[in-house]
C-alpha cells in the first residue's frame, strides 16, 4: 500500500511538471505579442487545461493499455517510469528545450516494462500507430495548416490597416489560446491518470481498467496547478527565438494547434503538444519566408524530440 502511495505522488510530480513544462505550449504565442500579460496567460491556461482534464479518457486508456502489457506491470514499473520521466522534464526545463512529456513519460514505460518483461513487456504495435506515427504527421499537419490559414488571414483581411489588425487579432488570441490550453489538458493530463489507474489496477484496487473519478480531478488539480506556476524558459524559446510572432500569426499558430491536439485526443493518441505547437508556429513564420524561421533553434527542438523516449 506504501509504495502505491508513493506510486501515484510521484505520478501526480509528473502532471505538475507536466504542467509546467507544457506551459509555453499554451502561452508562449499570447505573451509574444502582447494579447496578454505573461501573469493572466498562465492563469488562463490553468483554468483550461483543468476543464480539458474532463474532456474525456481515450488517451489515457492508450497510455494505461496501449503501451506496455498491462497484466505484466507492477507498481514499480510505473514508479520507475514516472520518476525517469520527472527527471527528462526538469533537465530540459533547466535547458530551455521544448521536449515532450509526453515522450517522456512513454518512453519511461517502455524502459520500466523492458527491465521488468523483456520486450514481451511492450506493445510494440501501439507505440508505433499511437506514438510514432502521430509524432510524424500531427506536426506536419499543424505546419501546413498554420501556413494556409494565416495566408487565408492576410488574403481576407488585407484591408484591415495594421494597427487595427493586431488588435484585432490580439482580441482572437483570447478565445485560441483557451483553446490550446483546453486540449493540453485534454491530452496530458490523461496521461498520469492513465499510469495511476495501471497502477491501481496492477494492485488490485481496480477490478478492471478504468480511470476513477478522484483520479480525474486530481491529475486536472495538478497539471493545472503546474501550468501556473509557469514555464518562463520554454516561453522564451517557443514565443521568441524559434519565430518573432505577431498577434496574426500568433492567432493562426494557436488555432491550428488546438485543432489538430484535441481531434487526436478523441482519437486516443498521446500526442506531444509541444510537437504540435512548435510546428505550427514554424508554419505561421514560414508565411513570410523561409528565413525568417530561425531553422538553428527549430533543429535543436527536433534533436530533443527524437532523444526524448531512448
Amino acid at each position: 500500500m506504501t509504495l502505491l502511495v508513493i506510486t501515484v505522488a510521484f505520478a501526480l510530480l509528473f502532471d505538475f511538471t507536466n504542467g509546467f513544462h507544457d506551459t509555453a505550449n499554451a502561452v508562449a504565442t499570447s505573451v509574444s505579442t502582447r494579447a496578454l500579460s505573461p501573469r493572466l496567460a498562465v492563469a488562463v491556461a490553468a483554468v483550461a487545461n483543468l476543464g480539458g482534464a474532463f474532456a474525456t479518457t481515450a488517451v489515457a486508456t492508450t497510455v494505461g493499455k496501449g503501451i506496455i502489457a498491462t497484466n505484466l506491470a507492477t507498481e514499480k514499473t510505473v514508479l520507475a517510469a514516472v520518476v525517469g520521466a520527472i527527471v527528462w522534464n526538469l533537465i530540459t526545463w533547466w535547458l530551455g528545450l521544448p521536449s515532450s512529456s509526453s515522450h517522456a513519460l512513454i518512453g519511461g514505460l517502455v524502459g520500466a516494462a523492458l527491465v521488468k518483461s523483456g520486450i514481451h513487456g511492450v506493445q510494440w504495435h501501439g507505440i508505433v500507430h499511437k506514438v510514432v506515427i502521430p509524432a510524424l504527421w500531427a506536426p506536419a499537419i499543424a505546419f501546413a495548416a498554420a501556413f494556409a490559414l494565416l495566408i487565408g488571414i492576410y488574403w481576407a483581411f488585407k484591408w484591415l490597416t495594421p494597427g487595427i489588425g493586431n488588435r484585432s487579432f490580439r482580441i482572437g488570441q483570447l478565445a485560441t489560446g483557451t483553446w490550446v490550453g483546453f486540449a493540453h489538458g485534454a491530452n496530458d493530463a490523461q496521461k498520469t491518470m492513465g499510469v495511476i489507474a495501471l497502477a491501481l489496477y496492477s494492485q488490485g484496487r481496480i477490478d478492471h481498467f478504468y480511470i476513477p473519478t478522484w483520479v480525474k480531478i486530481a491529475a486536472g488539480v495538478a497539471i493545472a496547478a503546474g501550468t501556473y506556476s509557469g514555464g518562463w524558459r520554454i516561453m522564451r524559446t517557443l514565443g521568441q527565438r524559434v519565430y518573432q510572432l505577431e498577434p496574426p500569426s500568433g492567432f493562426a499558430a494557436q488555432a491550428s494547434a488546438g485543432a489538430v491536439i484535441w481531434v487526436s485526443t478523441k482519437y486516443g493518441y498521446p500526442l506531444s503538444t509541444t510537437h504540435v505547437v512548435s510546428g505550427a508556429v514554424m508554419g505561421a513564420g514560414s508565411t513570410k519566408r523561409l528565413s525568417a524561421v530561425r531553422w538553428g533553434i527549430a533543429g535543436n527542438i527536433v534533436f530533443a524530440w527524437l532523444l526524448t523516449i531512448p
